[in-house]
């Protein structure tokens, strides 16, 4: 142990105690606000659906805590409690090749954190998600899609694992800059591919029928001047409850994607409405605001990732003794969400302007009212809670709370 292991420690403390203590306050005021429906949702969303969402919130924050402490502890028992110095010890007199040693012992371990949540998320889809009614999956199909991620993983993750190793240990000093540009282009690579070649493993995606929903969605596209591959209808229901819809893609293969469940719950004019939502993320170029700022944080962490590869200090810190370029990069890979952990507001507040901006724009493009029902239906379908903690919101939540979304749109409606 040295200075930089109780730094590790500290770090990692306060992340985990931040987060239960804002999981608490959530609780606490969900809670509370369970026996009445908030005045601006009275007349639109019944007391039972209010209190399911409260329910559905508190357990999952419930198994949220439990997680946090669990990869706490997990992330202990890597570093300072030795597994991770255990296995590139044995790959390194297992395997001839250093690289493959350590792409190897790399991959042991993001397996094994794979196994320890697998349990987790058991018991989110069949206990939690089926006791509110939103689990549609089966033990099979929950079997088969974490081994087809799992091998998707590896068929993917390990060819990059060993690119990148390779680039460490051929460049020279600034290998962090051609490691950046390869990860950049095997992000727009992977967003390019992802609608038409891995989207289709997991989910059957079917044209958008022919008739007024179609015209009315390509009216929308046409008014926005916003071109795709087509409008897709996807078999979210097979799994889950939850409706959601979404584009993808980059250049020629974007995508417009609606789950059935949504296409089943909306009327028409609301999902027009939700995809001018959609729609206004791409006009008001946030996918490319987003992908800069992912862009320099992972150039920035990446630098410093080249400084402390250098430095013996911060492989005996985390308990590796054989200090080597896969080692280090699995040890940042691992801490680094500990100590940037205070970051997260700051990105969750760019994400919620960027949600308003696109409210905004469908609020311009299609029917704000129609926005504002669309919205609700969909609070009260996916049981969100519409009495979230404010401190927790701002922390966490990428959206908008749901009273400060409906009255930022009930002002543009006003002012129609």
């Amino acid at each position: 142990m040295n200075t930089f292991t109780f730094i590790f420690l500290i770090a990692l403390f306060v992340s985990t105690a931040v987060h239960y203590w804002l999981a608490q306050r959530q609780m606490a005021h969900v809670a509370q606000h369970r026996s009445a429906v908030p005045d601006a949702f009275k007349s639109k969303v019944p007391l039972a659906a209010h209190q399911k969402a409260a329910d559905y919130t508190l357990a999952k924050s419930k198994l949220g805590n439990i997680d946090g402490v669990v990869s706490a502890v997990v992330l202990l028992l890597l570093t300072l409690g030795g597994i991770i110095n255990s296995m590139f010890e044995f790959w390194a007199t297992a395997v001839s090749s250093p690289l493959w040693a350590g792409v190897l012992a790399s991959a042991n371990v993001f397996l094994l954190l794979t196994l320890v949540e697998l349990p987790s998320s058991y018991y989110q889809t069949f206990v939690i998600e089926e006791q509110f009614g939103f689990n549609k999956s089966s033990v099979s199909q929950f079997a088969k899609d974490h081994l087809m991620q799992t091998a998707l993983g590896a068929a993917v993750g390990l060819p990059l694992m060993a690119l990148i190793l390779w680039v460490m240990d051929s460049v020279g000093g600034f290998w962090w800059l051609w490691a950046w540009l390869i990860l950049m282009g095997f992000s727009l690579l992977m967003s390019w591919l992802y609608p038409t070649v891995i989207a289709p493993l997991f989910n059957k995606f079917t044209p958008m029928e022919e008739g007024a929903l179609k015209n009315r969605i390509q009216g929308l596209l046409q008014r926005c001047g916003f071109s795709s591959q087509g409008i897709f209808i996807m078999d979210g229901s097979k799994r889950s409850g939850h409706g959601n819809a979404y584009f993808t893609g980059l250049g020629n293969n974007k995508r417009i994607v609606f789950f059935d469940n949504l296409v089943n719950s909306l009327d028409d004019e609301e999902l027009e409405a939700v995809l001018a939502h959609e729609l206004g993320h791409f006009k008001r170029k946030h996918v490319i605001k987003m992908l800069c700022a992912t862009s320099v944080m992972s150039l920035i962490s990446l630098a410093i990732l080249g400084w402390l590869i250098n430095q013996p200090w911060f492989f005996t810190g985390l308990g590796v003794a054989h200090p080597s370029n896969a080692a280090a990069l699995l040890l940042f890979a691992l801490v680094s969400s500990s100590f940037t952990f205070f970051m997260q507001p700051i990105t969750a507040y760019f994400q919620r302007k960027f949600e308003f901006e696109a409210d905004d724009f469908a609020a311009n493009n299609a029917q704000a009212s129609k926005m504002i029902s669309g919205l609700v239906k969909l609070y009260e379908e996916n049981a969100s809670t519409l009495t979230p903690d404010p401190l927790y919101s701002a922390f966490h939540y990428s959206h908008p709370p749901a009273a400060v979304r409906i009255a930022h749109l009930e002002t543009k409606l006003q002012n129609a």
